[in-house]
């Protein structure tokens, strides 16, 4: 494994290679976006204009599957952000890696660059760059958090009693389990996208060690990587859509 490049703020640790993968998703997913609406056309659009009315409408579509689209449809540019964003992201890591070998600490605007475990027996590390942000557990963790704290806020602003008392069904005594079955939600989902997303760079780390006879399998988990980093990010933003589902429309009504 490499590690990681970090700054000391103080006892607060700043991973660079993590800081540098997320402005690079933000970047992708804005020209995208960006491109798609540049020459809107209803007679002629374009490859990117259909691309994103395609994803408008799958996004529509995870919507409707956890709550009424009338109801749901404010939360469409949250399900486009989280479906975009966590799909560049998770797709990063696949196509190369950045890696520089650090000889010993080096500083960066006044702060010093260190190795996450430090410089090896021989006075060198391997530092990692580029990678997918979603491979870092610190990153899954701040998605899930913000999810967390959405859902719960509208859940309090737009269906307090029945959000309230959700925590004391069917009984009382249940109010304990029911507290953990909140704070475990975004720990799911955290872990869920961290562990998948890793574990298949770990795969390809392995798959390179292998040098030319690795070539095929390379070219197989990578396409697979693919559709995992699809598959991961709809979860996501279906899970997150259910979340909000449960938290803002009563029982009866939903």
């Amino acid at each position: 494994m490499h590690d990681a490049p970090i700054i000391m703020l103080g006892s607060f640790h700043l991973d660079l290679s993590a800081v540098l993968m997320l402005l690079v998703s933000m970047v992708i997913v804005f020209l995208v976006c960006r491109l798609s609406v540049a020459n809107l056309s209803v007679e002629n659009p374009s490859k990117f204009q259909n691309f994103m009315e395609w994803v408008v409408e799958f996004v529509q579509g995870i919507i409707g599957s956890a709550m009424d689209l009338k109801k749901g449809r404010h939360y469409l540019s949250l399900g486009l952000t989280l479906i975009l964003f966590i799909f560049v992201s998770n797709l990063l890591g696949l196509p190369l890696g950045i890696i520089t070998e650090a000889h010993k600490p080096e500083m960066i605007f006044g702060h010093v660059i260190e190795a996450t475990r430090g410089l090896t027996d021989g006075g060198h590390a391997e530092i990692l760059w580029w990678k997918s942000p979603t491979a870092d557990i610190n990153v899954t963790a701040g998605l899930a958090i913000i999810v967390f704290i959405l859902m719960n806020y509208l859940g309090l602003r737009y269906n307090r009693k029945h959000y309230l008392k959700h925590y004391i069904e069917p009984f009382p005594i249940f109010l304990p389990l029911n507290i953990i079955e909140n704070l475990a939600k975004p720990i799911a989902l955290a872990i869920r996208l961290f562990a998948n997303i890793f574990a298949g760079e770990v795969l390809i780390t392995v798959i390179l060690k292998m040098g030319v006879f690795g070539i095929p399998f390379l070219g197989v988990w990578q396409g697979f990587s693919v559709f995992v980093g699809a598959l991961q990010a709809y979860i996501f933003t279906i899970l997150t859509m259910v979340y909000i589902a449960q938290t803002t429309i009563h029982e009866e009504e939903h």
